[in-house]
């Protein structure tokens, strides 16, 4: 393969990237319902709860990242969803579709 070539193809995974990333921002994905859940300041149970969803709250997810693994409606995992200004939600409350990462890592 020449160099220009590899350049192509990184340049086509960094577009799949940004596709991926600007439709994980236009989609808000529900959090599970009969749930009030805690926003965290990091991606983690042992940092400080900033605020509480309401029930039937929907969530625009900027990126995610490995932390603290829970277990809740959605099935037990580490990935902690960035949802805007440092503020952290568990991704085992979030109905993603998916039991891994659907936007890009933080």
């Amino acid at each position: 393969m020449s160099v220009e070539q590899s350049g192509a193809v990184a340049d086509a995974e960094g577009a799949g990237e940004t596709t991926a990333t600007a439709s994980a921002l236009a989609t808000s994905y529900p959090v599970a319902p009969g749930y009030r859940l805690n926003v965290r300041s990091g991606p983690g149970t042992s940092y400080a709860i900033v605020r509480v969803l309401a029930e039937g709250a929907r969530v625009r997810i900027n990126c995610q990242t490995p932390g603290t693994r829970v277990t809740g409606p959605y099935g037990t995992s580490s990935i902690w969803d960035d949802i805007g200004n440092g503020q952290y939600v568990s991704d085992a409350y979030v109905r993603t579709g998916s039991d891994g990462y659907v936007a890009r890592r933080c």
